[in-house]
């Protein structure tokens, strides 16, 4: 878990604004009293100023005066959002009265903060489901150039150190995009390897995973991991990534010196990407209560800037992790450009 404190300390070196929508959330508010005093991020809250000093008097919290609380009825930039949630979605249909009412809505709020360029990420989820947090973010954010497909990876901090990197590897699509294309599975490999890199400083290797490693079976399925292998190639030559891999030729060495003694990747995988969700959800899970793996996520990713889903079921250091994460994201984000 010192991964955990080297993301911290990357983002208190290089602070970005990090938005809240959540902002009269008890868990919200206490995370975001920590992360003011340790100096992690400039915070955002979104919610009536009273409301949000009120609950920190309650909590005893001594530093959110040092946020910037945006009251949703009430705020300076309310019509400059409305007319540029309208531009982009009046060709959907949307009207300018629909813009101004959701211009009212936090989680609306938070995300035209960022196309405006008033904020570098967002963390919401605590009381809010993944839907009514990704639905303004893929109508305002939208996906990142060259990828058309949202996906969820997470940091699985493993006791198992002979794998990955001292037994973290990263994993995805655990959360999302229920059965994706060859095209997006490729995106999802891409767009995973890059958070390895922005989040562990490590570089990836990327197995994609199936039943079949290098034709041992055949079917459709297995032809999906294939193709997606040569078109996430082409769209990061510089990524070394490999498939069609089982699990075990991507993670142990012998395995995969026998099973694919060509590859870069078998047995050396750091990252591994599932064939469809149903898949990435059971053995995230499995690997977490089975092999007592600490996960750390869902993180969102192939948006053109950090928005993190919590789940409703978060503590207090989810949301502050998050928060850190999202940082680190943005950060990564703009050295890229």
């Amino acid at each position: 878990m010192d991964l955990i404190k080297q993301i911290v300390e990357r983002a208190k070196a290089n602070k970005q604004r990090i938005v809240l929508p959540e902002g009269t959330e008890a868990r919200t508010v206490t995370a975001a009293d920590r992360l003011l005093a340790d100096g992690v991020a400039d915070i955002i809250l979104i919610g009536n100023t009273k409301e949000v000093k009120d609950l920190a008097a309650s909590l005893n919290l001594k530093n959110i005066d040092k946020a910037t609380i945006i009251d949703p009825r009430n705020y300076e930039k309310k019509e400059v959002y409305a007319n540029l949630l309208f531009d982009l979605r009046k060709a959907k249909g949307m009207t300018m009265e629909q813009a101004a009412k959701l211009a009212e809505d936090p989680l609306y709020i938070g995300c035209l903060m960022i196309k405006n360029g008033d904020a570098d990420g967002e963390i919401a989820g605590a009381q809010n489901t993944t839907g009514d947090v990704l639905r303004p973010a893929l109508q305002i954010i939208k996906t990142a150039p060259g990828i058309s497909v949202v996906s969820g990876a997470f940091l699985m901090f493993t006791t198992q150190k002979q794998y990955g990197k001292d037994g973290l590897i990263v994993v995805a699509d655990c959360a999302v995009t229920p059965d994706p294309t060859a095209t997006q599975l490729a995106e999802i490999a891409v767009a995973t390897g890059q958070t390895a890199r922005a989040l562990a400083g490590e570089e990836p290797q990327v197995a994609i995973l199936s039943f079949s490693t290098k034709g041992s079976a055949k079917h459709p399925m297995v032809d999906k991991v294939i193709e997606a292998t040569q078109l996430a190639r082409k769209l990061d030559p510089t990524m070394n990534i490999d498939g069609e891999l089982q699990a075990d030729a991507a993670l142990v060495p012998s395995v995969g010196k026998q099973k694919a003694p060509d590859s870069k990747v078998a047995g050396r995988a750091n990252v591994l990407v599932f064939p469809s969700l149903e898949v990435g959800n059971i053995a995230y899970k499995l690997i977490q209560r089975l092999g007592n793996a600490e996960a750390i996520g869902p993180i969102l990713q192939g948006m053109a800037a950090p928005v993190n889903d919590l789940s409703r079921g978060c503590s207090v250091s989810d949301v502050y992790n998050m928060t850190a994460i999202a940082a680190n994201q943005a950060i990564a984000a703009k050295n890229k450009q």
